[in-house]
């Protein structure tokens, strides 16, 4: 049975990286590499201990429709730590020799491209993984889709249907039904923003760096 594993990059990078802040992995040239040692434990975990059949990392790329729509989205965070800018680059250049596809798209977000292709990937029949401690990622929670999330100390939580509705008392999927259903009849119209991104999403294409 296919078993497909899609990893959100940054938010597993920064993870890596704040993991070690307190006893950074410094390298004989000065390189902080936290990021890339913890990224690469990530990596190997997954591969060897799932044996997904098939595997890839989601980058942002640039800015998205939601600074055309919002110019000041995410204004408030901080900027990317040295460090981890230096780090992408290799974890890149490892990816690439691993030959496992980085999958990024003018305009989105990593999670815009994970959610299109878990839910593309679910809707085939496939047994899909979103590797992320995102807990926004839960949403996309399906029969087929399920989160590979990060524990705190170790190991990770699978958390599919089930999980969610005996934690929140409801499935992601009621809740968007019964929000169709008050958009239908109180005739709420659907904003260009929403219009434009459902369309692009059904036609996104993720390339190569």
């Amino acid at each position: 049975m296919n078993k497909l594993f899609l990893l959100d990059a940054y938010a597993l990078i920064y993870r890596a990286y704040y993991a070690f802040i307190r006893t950074p992995r410094i390298n004989s040239k000065g390189l902080n590499t936290s990021a890339i040692l913890g990224f690469c434990n990530t990596l190997n975990e997954i591969i060897t201990k799932e044996h997904p059949t098939h595997l890839g990392v989601a980058f942002d790329l640039g800015k998205t429709f939601r600074h055309e729509a919002f110019p000041e989205y995410k204004a408030q965070r901080e900027e990317t730590p040295e460090d981890i800018r230096l780090a992408v680059p290799i974890i890149k250049e490892l990816l690439d020799a691993f030959n496992i596809p980085i999958l990024q798209c003018e305009g989105f977000e990593a999670d815009d491209v994970i959610g299109t292709l878990a839910t593309k990937a679910g809707q085939m029949g496939i047994e899909t993984y979103m590797l992320t401690p995102d807990k926004d990622y839960g949403q996309l929670i399906s029969d087929n889709v399920m989160m590979y999330r990060p524990r705190h100390g170790g190991g990770y939580d699978i958390i599919g249907s089930k999980e969610i509705e005996e934690k929140y008392a409801f499935s992601y999927q009621t809740l968007n039904k019964k929000i169709e259903k008050l958009n239908e009849r109180y005739k709420l119209p659907t904003t260009k923003e929403h219009q434009s991104f459902s369309s692009n999403l059904l036609s996104i294409q993720c390339v190569p760096s």
